[in-house]
């Protein structure tokens, strides 16, 4: 049954030892390298983490983030923490948002009152959704789930918390990052409920004829091929040796800070710099929801599911989907090539925007889902 979260507390000791690690960091001894060259900028990541220990409050966001719409549900035997933005007229279809990493569900809920309230945002209350945002087991107030591999995949557990939780049986979804590959799979494992599919990625299809490969999708691939190869290390450390890391990462807040900075500069529209996009605050916190909670850990175990072969792999999407690709996103995939496993009706190029495009773009991004779904209520 649903049920009222705990009400977000952090204790004062808590807070103490936060601040005293931080004043205590050992910080690495300086390279003959400029700024971001070779990782996170010791400059830019001491300035934050000063400001961290100094002059953050963590107070102020804490009862922000406690006067959010929680819920809690317990689907098939794991808790699972979600918020919920009831639309603005009766009958408003549901969605549901899923997120990525280093993401929680902070970053989706400008994105999900402009889906809910769009006369508010300059829209017609008739575009209204009902907004369901879980955050995924072992994030931040979702706990990781009890066994590996797990019983229930991330999708099911979705699919459950939609229909038996709350009552859906048709809804919309969207995702990015890590989200994507869930709402895809939400998508073909329940074609039946789902009205269909906003992704800001795309799975890659099982097979395919290299020679049957377009211009365009050579391109992609070569780029997908030179991304991997320099952003990203921290994928193949978190699929291999996930537990190495968090053992650093979850002693040092200056070193989760770090970890997942240097994330929200390299994969933003931020031109390099990261507060073109982010306030200090946002970025710590992020740091101090998983820094509270413990999850930096757990949020590795998607990564160490599917290289393990634990997560299903997507295959074919039958539901009407919608793709956005913003220009500073992680790769940027042609029509034709997601094409291969979904059912595309709509493809959208944006004209800014990064990886984080819920929090860079909520406008952009509100719109876009608006108009694919508008035809499909």
């Amino acid at each position: 049954m649903t049920a009222r979260p705990p009400v977000v507390a952090v204790s004062d000791a808590e807070l103490d030892d936060l601040r005293a690690r931080l004043r205590g960091t050992r910080w690495p001894t300086r390279w003959p390298v400029d700024g971001w060259e070779a990782g996170a900028d010791t400059t830019q990541v001491r300035r934050l983490a000063e400001h961290w220990a100094n002059g953050y409050d963590w107070r102020t966001h804490e009862a922000r983030i406690n006067a959010l719409p929680h819920r809690t549900a317990t689907v098939g035997g794991t808790p699972v923490h979600y918020l919920r933005f009831d639309g603005e007229r009766p009958g408003a279809l549901p969605i549901v948002l899923t997120h990525g990493w280093p993401s929680t569900f902070l970053e989706l809920t400008d994105l999900a009152r402009r889906l809910a309230e769009p006369s508010k945002h300059g829209g017609d209350a008739s575009d209204a959704f009902t907004v369901v945002v879980p955050s995924l087991p072992g994030y931040p107030f979702s706990p990781q789930r009890p066994t590996l591999p797990p019983t229930l995949q991330t999708h099911e557990i979705w699919h459950r918390l939609l229909r038996d939780e709350l009552g859906f049986d048709r809804y919309a979804a969207h995702g990015g990052d890590l989200g994507a590959g869930i709402t895809s799979r939400l998508a073909e494992a329940y074609p039946e409920s789902l009205v269909g599919i906003h992704l800001l990625a795309v799975a890659a299809p099982q097979e395919y004829d290299a020679a049957s490969l377009t211009l365009d999708e050579q391109t992609y691939l070569d780029q997908v091929a030179g991304w991997s190869a320099q952003e990203g290390g921290y994928q193949h450390q978190q699929s291999t040796r996930p537990l190495t890391l968090a053992h650093a990462l979850s002693d040092s807040p200056a070193g989760l800070l770090a970890w997942i900075v240097e994330k929200y500069r390299a994969w933003s529209d931020s031109g390099g710099d990261l507060s073109s996009r982010f306030t200090d605050d946002f970025v710590l916190t992020q740091a101090s929801l998983y820094w509270f909670t413990g999850t930096i850990s757990t949020s590795f175990r998607p990564y160490y599911e599917y290289a393990r072969g634990l997560t299903r792999r997507v295959e074919k999407v039958s539901v009407p989907t919608a793709v956005a690709v913003f220009p500073a996103d992680l790769t940027r995939p042609p029509r034709s090539w997601a094409e291969r496993t979904y059912d595309v009706t709509r493809y959208t190029s944006m004209p800014r925007g990064g990886h984080f495009a819920a929090h860079e773009e909520p406008g952009l991004l509100a719109d876009d889902i608006t108009e694919f779904f508008r035809p499909l209520r």
